[in-house]
């Protein structure tokens, strides 16, 4: 059945018109202009302003792409729309059939492009040092014709479109068939990146015979290559055929990448996984989004038939596509912040404010209560310290890494969140739901080439950013070693799957762990409640202990925070203005420009302060009160903390105030794991601990811990040890009652102190007796 054709009232010679005048008469606004100076070599506006080429933006763009000093032409939708001469409906036309509305401006300017006021030389492209060479011999051929080339070959520029800045970036889920074909802006963040490959958009083929040459534009992913010369003065005439060959200096390739992006977590609904989609990259485009980047991505949405085998498997379906036309960082690197004038001023203002670094570390989070000092470390792990490499290429790190470890509802988890939101890369991930490939890297096979590639995990995609990991202690410890590598040397060494190779993770680790049980446990040694490997705790250059102690005063305080940010929606009034995080990126951008240095004065003190540290860790492990480890990596930890308020101070040398709050901070962390020694740890040897700890070694070290390990274990046997009955299990993690008794007795006490200790034990729910008290067992909650 034939359907009736519909004329279309569009006249697309009258838009040729109008989309020519636009390209002739637009003038750049001032700012345009004078960021036009530095090419064009003008020093001076009025001179610039005098000149009709300069002020003509999209004129003065096409003249750079004659002379191949650009290749990238950006029609900004914004300029069509405030352009006096030009249609208002223009506008809408082009973002509902963009892909028209690219081919016409295209022609457009090829008829307009002006000559090139340049000379070829040997650093163009092979196509610019052919079509000279035709010319200088058409010239002496006397009046013969230039040959014909394809259009797409003589085009030294890639055509795109910028939206409007009123448009809404939509999510991928939103995207519906209504937006095929037209401009869009799509939400997401970038999770894998292509290599760039060369596509191939114009085909050239020499004949063996006359030597005449072919072109062939592709438009698809497939094509057909041509055997036969189409000269019809000869090997047409002649009835020759087979004597084309491929002659590939001559074709026209165009970078293309491919790039995955998912939804954003708050536009998933709830109950619903993050979709992703697929962008098509072209030409200048390619190379400026990596894993991890928030990106605002404005295209055409199209449709793409499968191909190969593909398309046998999918039959009737079709695969869609956004080919990217403009692409907006939404989080810059600190490297790409680009300051505004006003900006600047206030940057310079706050240089001058003496108490800059108190109320920095205030504005971070404000909303929650107290933690001064976690908050200083925390601004000064954003800052960091200075990345060194030596002569011999001994890479010494600059990134600071903090450990928060404390009770449950301390606030750990809501500081990483915003620690990773004001970090321009910062990727929040959690210990249960992170495994060792996620966090380092996974081999993946390729969709487009088919090979086999890496997709960098959670530490690559924070490479030059922040790395949150929460719940640090649910880790499983085969995971949780390959964080070593990256918190010391900054790299990841991969070999899997034929793969050998190294990639960076210059990235600061900020952690948070409960204790062993939960929540701290006073009766043991903090040894004992961080339950986490030396080698690992050495890594940190802060590690602090963040303890839920009842205090009138401070839970009073603490209540009437709470109470006022549920009320008002805002943190209580300070006595200064709250830093925006916007203002404090940019401070900490240039800050981090500073590279200070350690004067001979200052190196002194520090080797005093490392030696009386050093000393005073050998009493208390004499003592045996040690609860923490100096070393070396101490020593460094001290050296980039001062680094970094160094920085914070844009001062060139560490001074002794910087080493001293540095030395603070770490007493500071350490104290915290020392500060119940005085009250809480003398009663480790009463009678009630010395119990206590004879019914968790009769239930296995960690109190119950070993037989969830066994259910929970790797290997072989994981899904056996899992289909262990319940009621066999529970026999095995309770304790009979007469086995304690007996025990307990043994060791010289009565059956009062131990009824004492069960009690004391239930009170904290740490302990509970079951089968009308008969049997013994740990709480679940605290193993």
């Amino acid at each position: 059945m034939a359907l009736v054709v519909t004329t279309i009232p569009v006249d697309y010679e009258a838009e040729k018109d109008t989309i020519k005048n636009f390209l002739e008469s637009f003038k750049s606004s001032e700012k345009d202009l004078a960021a036009a100076l530095e090419d064009f070599g003008i020093d001076d506006l009025e001179d610039a302003a005098q000149s009709e080429t300069s002020s003509l933006k999209y004129m003065r763009q096409l003249q750079r792409i004659a002379n191949r000093e650009q290749q990238m032409l950006v029609i900004d939708l914004e300029d069509i729309h405030t352009h006096q001469g030009t249609v208002s409906e223009l506008v809408s036309r082009i973002q509902h059939n963009t892909r028209r509305y690219v081919n016409l401006f295209s022609d457009i300017v090829d008829k307009i492009m002006p000559p090139a006021t340049k000379n070829i030389n040997e650093f163009d492209e092979v196509i610019d040092v052919i079509l000279h060479q035709r010319k200088i011999r058409n010239e002496e051929l006397d009046g013969s014709q230039n040959p014909s080339f394809p259009e797409h070959l003589l085009r030294r520029y890639n055509l795109y479109f910028q939206p409007l800045k009123s448009e809404v970036a939509m999510a991928v889920r939103e995207i519906r068939g209504g937006h095929l074909g037209r401009l869009i802006t799509v939400r997401g963040i970038v999770t894998r990146v292509s290599e760039v490959k060369p596509l191939l958009q114009v085909n050239a083929y020499t004949c063996d015979v006359c030597g005449s040459e072919t072109f062939q534009e592709i438009s698809n992913k497939t094509f057909m290559p041509i055997n036969d010369c189409q000269n019809e003065n000869d090997c047409k005439k002649n009835g020759i055929t087979g004597t084309l060959h491929m002659q590939t200096r001559a074709c026209r390739f165009s970078p293309f990448q491919e790039i995955k992006i998912q939804e954003m977590a708050d536009q998933v609904p709830v109950g619903h996984i993050p979709r992703s989609m697929t962008i098509h990259v072209h030409g200048n485009l390619t190379r400026q989004m990596n894993p991890g980047d928030v990106v605002h991505i404005g295209g055409i949405f199209l449709p793409i038939p499968y191909t190969g085998f593909q398309a046998i498997r999918a039959g009737l379906l079709t695969d869609t596509y956004l080919e990217a036309h403009h692409i907006y960082q939404v989080k810059k690197q600190y490297t790409d912040l680009e300051p505004t004038p006003e900006i600047q001023s206030l940057v310079e203002d706050m240089r001058q404010d003496a108490d800059i670094y108190e109320k920095l570390a205030q504005s971070i989070a404000p909303e929650i209560y107290g933690h001064e000092d976690v908050k200083k470390a925390l601004l000064l792990l954003l800052i960091g310290g200075v990345t060194k490499v030596t002569a011999d290429g001994l890479k010494i790190r600059g990134d600071i890494n903090v450990c928060l470890m404390g009770d449950p509802g301390v606030a750990k988890s809501q500081l990483l969140k915003y620690i990773s939101k004001i970090a321009p890369r910062g990727v929040y991930t959690t210990g249960k739901g992170s495994s060792g490939v996620g966090l380092t890297a996974a081999v993946m096979r390729d969709p487009v080439t088919d090979e086999m590639v890496l997709e960098g995990g959670a530490l690559v995609l924070a490479d030059n950013g922040i790395c949150c990991i929460d719940e640090f202690d649910k880790m499983e410890e085969s995971d949780r070693t390959s964080i070593h590598e990256v918190m010391e040397q900054q790299t990841i060494s991969i070999s899997k799957a034929g793969i050998s190779t190294t990639l960076n993770a210059r990235t600061s680790i900020l952690a948070a762990a409960n204790p062993l049980y939960g929540r701290y446990n006073p009766k043991l040694s903090p040894v004992e409640n961080i339950n986490l490997p030396a080698a690992l705790l050495s890594r940190f250059d802060l590690l602090f202990l963040i303890l839920d102690k009842p205090n009138r005063d401070d839970d009073e305080r603490l209540a009437q925070h709470v109470t006022h940010v549920h009320m008002f929606n805002r943190h209580p009034e300070l006595d200064f203005e709250v830093i925006p995080p916007h203002m404090m990126r940019h401070y900490i951008a240039m800050a981090r420009t500073i590279r200070p240095t350690v004067s001979a004065d200052v190196s002194n003190y520090v080797v005093d302060a490392y030696v009386k540290l050093r000393k005073k860790s050998k009493v208390d492990e004499e003592e045996n009160s040690s609860h923490s480890y100096t070393s070396a990596r101490t020593l460094l930890g001290i050296l980039r903390l001062a680094q970094a308020i160094a920085r914070l101070r844009f001062s060139p040398q560490v001074e002794r105030p910087d080493l001293d709050e540095a030395l603070r901070l770490m007493e500071c962390s350490k104290e915290s794991l020392q500060e119940d020694n005085n009250d809480e740890r003398e009663n480790d040897q009463s009678v009630q601990s010395r119990i206590f700890r004879i019914l968790k070694d009769m239930s296995g070290s960690g109190g119950g811990q070993s037989k969830r390990r066994k259910r929970l274990g790797k290997g072989p046997g994981r899904e056996r040890d899992m289909d262990v009955d319940d009621d066999d299990d529970e026999e095995q993690e309770e304790l009979s009652m007469v086995d304690v008794r007996a025990r307990i007795r043994n060791a010289g006490y009565t059956e009062a102190q131990l009824m004492d200790t069960i009690t004391s034990y239930e009170d904290i729910d740490i302990l509970q007796r079951t089968r009308n008290g008969t049997r013994l067992r740990f709480l679940d909650s605290y193993q």
